[in-house]
Protein backbone atom coordinates (compact mmCIF):
# COMPACT_ATOMS: atom_id res chain seq x y z
CA UNK A 1 0.00 0.00 0.00
CA UNK A 2 1.08 3.47 -1.22
CA UNK A 3 2.36 5.11 2.43
CA UNK A 4 0.38 8.79 1.63
CA UNK A 5 -2.80 6.04 1.53
CA UNK A 6 -2.01 4.27 4.42
CA UNK A 7 -1.06 7.69 6.82
CA UNK A 8 -4.76 8.81 5.14
CA UNK A 9 -6.65 5.96 5.92
CA UNK A 10 -4.72 5.91 9.59
CA UNK A 11 -5.97 9.36 9.73
CA UNK A 12 -9.50 8.51 9.17
CA UNK A 13 -9.82 5.60 11.33
CA UNK A 14 -8.38 7.48 14.55
CA UNK A 15 -10.94 10.43 13.80
CA UNK A 16 -13.67 8.13 13.96
CA UNK A 17 -12.55 6.31 16.47
CA UNK A 18 -12.22 9.69 18.69
CA UNK A 19 -15.95 10.74 17.30
CA UNK A 20 -16.87 7.14 18.98
CA UNK A 21 -15.44 7.97 22.53
CA UNK A 22 -16.80 9.68 25.40
CA UNK A 23 -15.07 12.93 25.90
CA UNK A 24 -14.64 14.40 29.28
CA UNK A 25 -14.55 18.55 28.54
CA UNK A 26 -11.22 19.55 29.84
CA UNK A 27 -12.88 21.64 32.52
CA UNK A 28 -15.13 18.83 34.10
CA UNK A 29 -14.29 18.04 37.63
CA UNK A 30 -14.65 14.59 39.10
CA UNK A 31 -15.45 14.24 42.76
CA UNK A 32 -14.97 10.89 44.78
CA UNK A 33 -17.21 10.78 47.12
CA UNK A 34 -15.74 7.13 49.57
CA UNK A 35 -18.86 6.15 51.49
CA UNK A 36 -18.83 2.64 54.01
CA UNK A 37 -20.98 1.10 51.34
CA UNK A 38 -18.84 1.59 48.37
CA UNK A 39 -17.16 4.91 45.87
CA UNK A 40 -19.25 7.13 43.84
CA UNK A 41 -17.58 9.56 41.32
CA UNK A 42 -19.18 12.19 40.26
CA UNK A 43 -18.32 14.51 36.65
CA UNK A 44 -19.76 17.61 37.46
CA UNK A 45 -21.29 19.91 34.60
CA UNK A 46 -19.24 23.12 34.76
CA UNK A 47 -20.65 24.92 31.75
CA UNK A 48 -24.46 24.44 32.45
CA UNK A 49 -24.35 24.89 35.68
CA UNK A 50 -21.36 26.78 37.17
CA UNK A 51 -22.59 28.11 40.29
CA UNK A 52 -23.91 24.59 41.43
CA UNK A 53 -20.61 23.18 40.47
CA UNK A 54 -18.22 26.01 42.12
CA UNK A 55 -20.63 25.67 45.26
CA UNK A 56 -19.95 21.83 45.35
CA UNK A 57 -16.14 22.22 44.72
CA UNK A 58 -15.94 24.57 47.89
CA UNK A 59 -17.63 22.19 50.31
CA UNK A 60 -15.60 19.29 48.61
CA UNK A 61 -12.23 21.53 48.89
CA UNK A 62 -13.23 22.65 52.67
CA UNK A 63 -13.40 19.41 53.76
CA UNK A 64 -17.72 19.85 54.58
CA UNK A 65 -18.67 16.28 53.14
CA UNK A 66 -16.11 14.10 55.20
CA UNK A 67 -18.58 12.48 57.77
CA UNK A 68 -21.75 13.52 56.34
CA UNK A 69 -24.45 10.73 55.70
CA UNK A 70 -26.99 9.94 52.92
CA UNK A 71 -29.40 10.79 55.54
CA UNK A 72 -32.75 10.81 53.65
CA UNK A 73 -33.67 7.80 51.37
CA UNK A 74 -36.53 7.20 49.86
CA UNK A 75 -37.30 4.50 47.30
CA UNK A 76 -37.97 5.24 43.58
CA UNK A 77 -36.83 8.04 43.83
CA UNK A 78 -33.44 9.87 45.40
CA UNK A 79 -31.08 9.39 48.08
CA UNK A 80 -30.11 12.56 49.61
CA UNK A 81 -26.71 13.82 51.66
CA UNK A 82 -24.41 16.52 52.48
CA UNK A 83 -26.05 18.21 55.18
CA UNK A 84 -25.90 15.91 58.51
CA UNK A 85 -23.39 14.52 60.60
CA UNK A 86 -24.01 10.58 61.37
CA UNK A 87 -25.36 11.84 65.15
CA UNK A 88 -28.24 13.51 62.92
CA UNK A 89 -26.54 17.23 63.78
CA UNK A 90 -27.24 19.28 61.24
CA UNK A 91 -23.68 21.23 59.82
CA UNK A 92 -23.08 24.79 59.40
CA UNK A 93 -23.45 26.07 55.94
CA UNK A 94 -22.29 28.83 54.09
CA UNK A 95 -24.73 31.12 51.95
CA UNK A 96 -27.10 29.46 49.53
CA UNK A 97 -26.77 29.98 46.09
CA UNK A 98 -28.71 30.56 42.81
CA UNK A 99 -31.40 27.88 41.42
CA UNK A 100 -29.88 27.18 38.13
CA UNK A 101 -32.29 24.31 36.88
CA UNK A 102 -33.23 25.68 33.88
CA UNK A 103 -29.60 24.96 32.45
CA UNK A 104 -30.75 22.16 30.45
CA UNK A 105 -29.71 19.24 32.51
CA UNK A 106 -32.58 16.69 33.41
CA UNK A 107 -33.63 15.26 36.66
CA UNK A 108 -32.67 11.64 35.26
CA UNK A 109 -31.85 8.45 37.05
CA UNK A 110 -27.79 9.15 38.65
CA UNK A 111 -27.85 12.98 37.86
CA UNK A 112 -26.41 14.96 41.07
CA UNK A 113 -28.98 17.70 41.83
CA UNK A 114 -28.94 20.54 44.70
CA UNK A 115 -31.16 20.14 47.52
CA UNK A 116 -33.24 23.11 48.45
CA UNK A 117 -36.24 23.86 50.81
CA UNK A 118 -39.72 25.10 49.35
CA UNK A 119 -37.52 28.66 48.79
CA UNK A 120 -36.12 28.02 45.01
CA UNK A 121 -33.01 29.81 45.95
CA UNK A 122 -32.00 28.37 49.27
CA UNK A 123 -29.59 25.39 47.88
CA UNK A 124 -26.37 25.21 50.18
CA UNK A 125 -24.53 22.29 50.70
CA UNK A 126 -27.10 19.32 50.70
CA UNK A 127 -27.33 17.79 47.33
CA UNK A 128 -29.36 14.26 46.21
CA UNK A 129 -28.82 11.76 43.28
CA UNK A 130 -31.48 10.59 41.29
CA UNK A 131 -32.23 7.00 41.60
CA UNK A 132 -34.70 6.84 38.82
CA UNK A 133 -35.73 10.11 36.03
CA UNK A 134 -37.92 12.59 37.74
CA UNK A 135 -39.12 14.66 35.56
CA UNK A 136 -41.38 16.54 37.33
CA UNK A 137 -38.18 17.87 38.87
CA UNK A 138 -36.94 19.51 36.22
CA UNK A 139 -37.23 23.11 34.94
CA UNK A 140 -39.69 24.63 35.60
CA UNK A 141 -40.92 21.72 38.26
CA UNK A 142 -44.14 22.21 40.01
CA UNK A 143 -42.94 25.37 41.35
CA UNK A 144 -42.07 27.57 38.38
CA UNK A 145 -38.51 26.30 39.32
CA UNK A 146 -37.14 23.24 39.66
CA UNK A 147 -34.43 21.41 40.73
CA UNK A 148 -30.98 22.33 39.59
CA UNK A 149 -28.53 19.23 37.71
CA UNK A 150 -25.24 19.48 37.86
CA UNK A 151 -23.79 16.16 37.22
CA UNK A 152 -23.93 12.54 37.02
CA UNK A 153 -22.41 9.34 38.80
CA UNK A 154 -19.91 7.81 36.68
CA UNK A 155 -18.83 5.41 38.26
CA UNK A 156 -20.41 3.73 41.09
CA UNK A 157 -24.13 3.32 40.12
CA UNK A 158 -24.03 -0.37 41.83
CA UNK A 159 -23.15 2.05 45.39
CA UNK A 160 -26.06 4.44 44.62
CA UNK A 161 -28.51 0.70 44.23
CA UNK A 162 -27.15 -0.08 47.53
CA UNK A 163 -28.15 2.47 49.26
CA UNK A 164 -31.01 3.23 47.67
CA UNK A 165 -32.72 -0.18 49.29
CA UNK A 166 -31.27 0.36 52.89
CA UNK A 167 -33.54 0.01 55.61
CA UNK A 168 -35.07 3.66 56.67
CA UNK A 169 -37.08 5.19 59.56
CA UNK A 170 -37.90 7.84 61.12
CA UNK A 171 -35.28 9.66 63.49
CA UNK A 172 -36.86 12.97 65.69
CA UNK A 173 -38.43 15.10 63.14
CA UNK A 174 -37.14 13.47 60.09
CA UNK A 175 -38.23 10.37 58.00
CA UNK A 176 -36.58 8.45 55.59
CA UNK A 177 -33.41 7.91 57.77
CA UNK A 178 -31.05 5.02 57.16
CA UNK A 179 -31.69 2.73 60.11
CA UNK A 180 -28.12 2.50 59.39
CA UNK A 181 -25.60 5.03 58.58
CA UNK A 182 -24.75 5.37 55.11
CA UNK A 183 -21.40 7.63 55.56
CA UNK A 184 -19.75 9.97 53.05
CA UNK A 185 -15.87 8.86 54.45
CA UNK A 186 -14.60 11.51 52.50
CA UNK A 187 -15.09 13.26 49.23
CA UNK A 188 -12.17 14.92 47.12
CA UNK A 189 -11.71 16.43 43.39
CA UNK A 190 -10.14 13.53 41.44
CA UNK A 191 -9.06 15.63 38.43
Amino acid sequence: MNPFRRRTLLSFTAIALSAALPVQAADDPRVLLKTNVGDIVLELNREKAPVSTENFLQYVKSGHYNGTIFHRVIPGFMIQGGGFSANMQEKQTRAPIRNEASNGLRNDAYTIAMARTGNPQSATAQFFINTRDNAFLNYPGQDGWGYAVFGKVIKGMNVVDKIKQVPTGTVGPYQDVPLQPVIIQSASLIN
